[in-house]
């Protein structure tokens, strides 16, 4: 049965309703899944213990790709796979993913035969859904596409093409989705423990992280899947005590600059980095953002923070190919995520990890799901949704979403195309937008001189989107936080005003949202402005 994508109404459905399967974890794969087997028919429900894509589901690169640096360790059927993902996001939310243009420039005689060959098997193995063929680009050419690059013994470049997109607006189509075909979908409630019988898992003690008390509830369901990314293995130990380490996270860096240090619609992939990665300079949302860092931790954090190094690194890295090198002082925001990396053997770099997905069934039915990326999410949540089906015996159905149109997807195509992106994420639900700015035309003016946003999303987000907390619509339902950290602080309490009339806010609630949401921001300033 459809219920309004709102809170209470979801937050009913998990207290009242059995389902064929229980997910835990708002994130891609989570989302995903949820979005996979209610499309297929089954009771479904997806929990998570914080907002939709909190955690790493939010922090990515914003690319959607094959994985260009797995040609060189010959992984081409990993490679393939991921470019067959890449055609159907595109295809499935418009709104959300799109071709972009990469640049790799040429320093090196060498550098052009190289690329260009490595390049024109990545077009071979797109195939018929490959996004544009690569090409050689003049030193002109180059100079051309991407205006900062340091000319200083550039001899050209070599051209290709993936996708990016907005990863948490992408989590919350497919909440949205998820829900639309019948789903129950609750944010803020966490998974405390499992509920047993007869030594098979059937269901899980939830708690609603929003509610006055605290107070938990049981939730049963055929089986159960977990899809906590990095805190995966906290869940598994609520099955088994005993359960070994089965995740290496590592933590990922990525720095938001100006829009001047890439004033083009190209981006630069830079193939050699001091620890042998590749790094991406990117045009997301009018702004530079660079990334990415790959550092082992201990421990999965919902909150991880950057390093000095890894700052320093990045800024050193892409400062070799750019004009004007960016310093610490230029950074309007640093943020980072941890990916949930199969567990390493002893002494292997996390770079060399492979980042294929795994799925586990244990003795008591727990299927957990660990690995992967935002670009293969689909196929991640279809093959969780078959074991899941085959481990409790469910009724067999088939996946349904290779072609499955996302919440937003514009039916009359093209018609969101060519506004700008902190528009066209919204899809169709642009129409929403404008509504509630009809009604009063203050509601439609920007909020801050520096980042793209308006009350009515505010409003929107709030009475729409499932936001409860003013990080909810400034980190994620809009992306002010990355976008640029100080300035977005600058507008908590009005943010936390807009909510508060949707949302029936005290004052004091309010004022304590819009304050939280400020400790988190200041982490994501430089260490110099924090």
């Amino acid at each position: 049965m459809k219920r309004p994508f709102e809170r209470a109404a979801q937050l009913a459905s998990l207290q009242t309703n059995e389902f064929d399967i229980l997910v835990i974890g708002g994130g891609a794969t989570g989302l995903g899944t949820a979005v996979d087997a209610a499309a297929r028919g089954y009771r479904v429900a997806v929990i998570d213990a914080y907002d939709f894509a909190k955690g790493t589901s939010s922090r990515s690169t914003k690319l959607v790709h094959g994985g260009v640096r797995y040609l060189s360790e010959l992984h081409f059927g990993l490679v393939r796979e991921a470019l067959e993902e890449r055609a159907r996001i595109c295809s499935n939310a418009p709104h959300l993913a799109h071709d972009l243009a990469f640049i790799v420039p040429r320093y090196h005689w060498w550098e052009g035969p190289f690329y260009g060959v490595g390049l024109k098997l990545y077009d071979a193995l797109a195939g018929t859904r490959n996004l544009g063929k690569s090409r050689s680009l003049s030193r002109e050419e180059t100079m051309r596409a991407i205006p900062n690059v340091k000319e200083e013994g550039l001899l050209g470049g070599v051209e290709y093409h993936d996708a990016q997109f907005d990863d948490a607006r992408m989590a919350l189509a497919l909440a949205r989705t998820a829900a639309s075909r019948g789903a129950t979908v609750v944010n803020y409630a966490r998974c405390v423990g499992l509920v047993k019988v007869e030594g098979q898992v059937v269901g899980a003690h939830v708690r609603d992280e929003l509610g006055a008390s605290g107070a938990s509830f049981k939730v049963r369901a055929s089986v159960v899947i977990n899809a906590t990314g990095v805190f995966a293995d906290e869940l598994r130990r609520l099955d088994d005590s005993a359960a070994a380490a089965s995740i290496d996270p590592s933590r990922g860096v990525h720095l938001v600059l100006p829009r001047e240090f890439l004033p083009a619609d190209h981006a630069i992939m830079v193939p050699h980095t001091d620890d042998g990665r590749v790094l991406f300079v990117i045009p997301w949302h009018g702004r530079t953002l660079v990334g990415t860092t790959d550092t082992a931790v201990k421990e999965a954090e919902i909150e991880p923070r950057a390093s000095s190094d890894e700052i320093g690194f990045i800024l050193r890295n892409a400062g070799r190919y750019l004009t004007r090198v960016p310093t610490q002082s230029d950074i309007l925001s640093v943020y980072a995520g941890l990916r949930p990396l199969a567990r390493a053997e002893a002494d292997t770099e996390t770079k060399k990890v492979s980042r294929e997905h795994s799925i586990e069934a244990s003795a008591s039915g727990l299927v957990t799901v660990t690995g992967g990326k935002w670009t293969t999410y689909r196929l991640m949540a279809e093959q969780a949704v078959d074991i899941a089906m085959e481990t409790v015996g469910l009724e067999a159905r088939l996946c349904v979403t290779h072609d499955l149109h996302l919440h937003g997807y514009d039916e009359h195509s093209g018609q969101t195309a060519g506004l700008p992106d902190a528009r066209r994420v919204y899809g169709s639900d642009c129409a929403e937008l404008e509504k509630i700015e009809r009604a009063d035309r203050l509601l439609a003016a920007p909020m801050h001189k520096h980042l793209p946003i308006t009350p009515s999303q505010v409003i929107f987000a709030a009475r729409a989107e499932m936001a409860h907390t003013v990080e909810d619509v400034l980190a994620r339902r809009t992306r002010c936080l990355l976008l640029d950290a100080r300035a977005s602080m600058e507008i908590a309490d009005e943010t936390a005003r807009l909510m508060g009339h949707e949302l029936g806010w005290s004052a004091s609630q309010a004022a304590a949202s819009a304050a939280a949401y400020c400790v988190i921001a200041r982490g994501y300033l430089p260490p110099a402005q924090s």
